[in-house]
């Protein structure tokens, strides 16, 4: 009953109050989350980590093209790959979607380029940057977890390096 005594004015002016503040409150959090991918930015290319980058595509803070050098010493040296990082508005406290653009062979990318690793799925944490992920991506590619393929024809291969490489330096698309 205590409805009856409000001013419908300013109820209305308050429900739409409350409507820019959480429309401001969006801009906001996007405006953050901009902030902490240029800082991200900065500090990889201050990082000096060979064989990693990462940029902004274009205009769009929160759609990057990454490049990963395959590491010295495993089936994958001397070969480059490009990656996309989508950043979703609820970032750093949701993992961005990271997908390989270059076709790779590997137990643990499937044939659109998903990546199963833990760090993107359920062990993400707001601590991770695109640094961390490039760097664990580059580690994955030498040291894949076969006990969770999505390629089992990679996975049931991987045990023959020689073969493996064969195959894999046969179908790599630069």
């Amino acid at each position: 009953m205590a409805s009856q005594n409000m001013d419908p004015a300013a109820t209305a002016a308050s429900s739409t109050a409350a409507l820019k503040g959480s429309e401001s409150g969006g801009s906001a959090a996007r405006s953050s989350v901009s902030k902490r991918l240029q800082q991200e930015l900065m500090t990889l290319m201050m990082s000096g980590d060979k064989g990693i980058s990462a940029f902004p595509e274009s205009d769009n803070l929160f759609k990057w093209v990454g490049t990963i050098d395959g590491a010295q010493g495993t089936v994958y040296e001397g070969l480059r790959y490009r990656l996309s990082l989508d950043f979703p508005a609820g970032y750093p406290y949701q993992a961005p979607r990271v997908k390989f653009v270059t076709p790779c062979f590997h137990p643990n990318v499937d044939e659109q380029g998903f990546i199963c690793l833990d760090i993107l799925k359920d062990k993400w944490s707001a601590l991770y940057d695109v640094r961390s992920i490039l760097l664990s991506i580059q580690s994955l590619l030498g040291e894949p977890n076969n006990e969770s393929p999505l390629n089992t024809a990679a996975a049931e291969l991987w045990d023959d390096q020689e073969a493996f490489k064969a195959h894999l330096h046969s179908t790599f698309q630069k």
